[in-house]
């Protein structure tokens, strides 16, 4: 955005917002939408506040962070994809590569390297004596985080399979083991 002489940054910390879609409910103030209509009268593309205003007052939150999960699939399998949101007022369409999102979430992927190594170091485990590493969750699909595990423990002993469920399965079944006494 212009101010004066100026070019500015559109304030982060309402992007930062639209990471958790549950999130967005809290910029619908009168702050921060007045906030954002000065933004839009001195942006330099100010049709992108407009639509991150619609964003807002709309409640799309969810929507929007469903094409995300989508674009991340279809990452996960491939190496592009097409970013897609559109509510028939607001709309962006953007080609992705796998590389790219890659470097986005390169400081998730360093923290999950981080844990993996500790999680090793505290318990006093080699990763040669581990014999089966099971991934689960929707992330066990994304091939850099997979990389990690397979580098550290062996392509041949990561195993997959009901990794939307298999956490609440095994709560489950623990839950329902005997208790003693």
């Amino acid at each position: 955005m212009r101010s004066i002489d100026k070019l500015l940054p559109v304030p982060g910390w309402v992007y930062s917002k639209l990471e958790r879609w549950h999130h967005l409910s809290f910029l619908k103030t009168n702050d921060v939408m007045n906030m954002l209509q000065s933004v839009e009268a001195q942006a330099l593309e100010p049709q992108k506040i407009a639509g991150l205003q619609h964003l807002i007052r709309e409640d799309l939150g969810f929507h929007l962070h469903r094409a995300v999960q989508k674009v991340k699939c279809e990452l996960s399998a491939q190496p592009a994809a097409v970013f897609r949101f559109a509510d028939g007022v607001a709309g962006m369409e953007a080609p992705i590569q796998r590389e790219v999102f890659e470097t986005w979430i390169e400081g998730e992927l360093h923290q999950i390297a981080a844990c993996v190594d500790s999680l090793l170091l505290s318990s006093g485990i080699r990763a040669g004596e581990i014999d089966m590493v099971f991934l689960t969750g929707g992330s066990s699909f994304v091939p850099s985080v997979r990389k990690i595990f397979e580098t550290r423990f062996g392509q041949d002993r990561i195993r997959a399979g009901n990794e939307f469920t298999s956490v609440a399965r095994g709560l489950a079944l623990q839950a329902a083991r005997p208790r003693p006494g």
